[in-house]
């Protein structure tokens, strides 16, 4: 399956995002999905995942209650909306796809097989 990124630009601080994650060659409902992100200088890092079972739902430390992770199967596309954006959200955005069933997302990059080319999303001060 090919992952490809939307929606990534610059905003200012405090302003929204939603990317969009689809899918080509390949179903999405059969992967879980995580997003995750990478700076200049920093190692990439879990923004967070949903399951394709249960559709439970991890957030990565730094942007727990202002991110929100969701999925529609019938558009074949993973939604990750970013609300009260911080200059530290700074970063290439990435979505991964994990073949493997489960119940609670994987939170490793090496865990996922599938990965899109990334989008930049910068938010200045």
């Amino acid at each position: 399956v090919q992952l490809v990124e939307s929606g990534g630009g610059l905003v200012q601080s405090g302003g929204s995002l939603r990317l969009s994650c689809g899918a080509s060659g390949g179903t999405l409902s059969r992967y879980s999905i995580g997003w995750f992100r990478q700076a200049p200088g920093k190692e990439r890092e879990i923004v967070g995942a949903i399951t394709t079972i249960m559709r439970n739902v991890y957030y990565g430390d730094s942007v727990k209650g202002r991110f929100t992770i969701s999925r529609d199967n019938a558009k074949n596309t993973v939604y990750l909306q970013m609300n009260s954006l911080e200059p530290e959200d700074t970063a290439v955005y990435y979505c991964a796809a994990d073949e493997a069933r489960r119940i609670v997302p994987a939170t490793t990059s090496s865990e996922y097989k599938y990965w899109g080319q990334g989008t930049q999303v910068t938010v200045s001060s």
